[in-house]
């Protein structure tokens, strides 16, 4: 539907100039085809959710299992998976141990620390630490179906390079920030394939619920 002259005024505004700055220069200065790709992006970001939520939980309860696979059932708890986690040389870098106390400190059971990591504190089981501890052994286990052409180094490095790039989609979503600028089309690959690996058929369903790809060819054109 065409924008009503109010909206044409108004709503610019309330996205603030510098956010739809991004949407007029994309759209050669033009205002309404501007507010056309912010409107599609606010869908596309929308629709992402889905995909990212699936993911998210897929992958977290398979390197959960590969965790309790080494460090036990009470694993959050373990002095020997905290003192394996990596930890930055930068300040003010992430640092999954501390996540992972502060949840121990003040939830009582695994499922729900589980539930309150960080999306990074995942993707850092992933660093080649973790390799010969928890991966070497129980890979296959956690994530059948990744691909058995590939080593288990080969698929650790892939999951971590892949985790990272669908942190920063959730990061961009989650602030707000505009996606259109990026390939969507591979990012949904990734999530895709992530959650191939721990399981086809629920990636197969989510395939089925999804709605980003039909959205991708409905993007709003200069």
């Amino acid at each position: 539907m065409p924008f009503t002259q109010d909206e044409l005024h108004e709503l610019p505004t309330v996205i603030s100039a510098p956010r739809f700055a991004t949407y007029l220069q994309a759209m050669g200065n033009y205002r309404e085809k501007a507010l056309e790709l912010y409107e599609w992006n606010l869908a596309l970001s929308s629709a992402l959710i889905v995909p990212l939520q699936v993911c998210e939980i897929a992958i977290r309860n398979g390197i959960a299992e590969g965790i309790e696979l080494v460090h036990g059932a009470t694993w959050p708890w373990s002095n020997g998976l905290i003192r394996s986690l990596p930890r930055p040389k930068k300040r003010f870098h992430y640092i999954p141990a501390d996540d992972l106390k502060a949840c121990a400190a003040r939830l009582p059971t695994t499922g729900k620390i589980i539930a309150e990591l960080k999306f990074a504190f995942w993707e850092n089981i992933f660093t080649v630490g973790q390799e010969t501890r928890i991966w070497n052994k129980h890979f296959r286990t956690c994530f059948p179906g990744a691909p058995a052409q590939q080593t288990i180094s080969q698929c650790r490095i892939t999951a971590y390079n892949d985790l990272r790039g669908i942190r920063h989609l959730r990061n961009r979503i989650a602030h707000h920030e505009p996606v259109f600028t990026r390939n969507i089309a591979d990012d949904y690959q990734r999530i895709h394939d992530m959650i191939a690996w721990r399981n086809p058929v629920a990636a197969a369903w989510m395939d089925g619920k999804q709605t980003v790809l039909g959205l991708l060819g409905q993007r709003p054109q200069p």
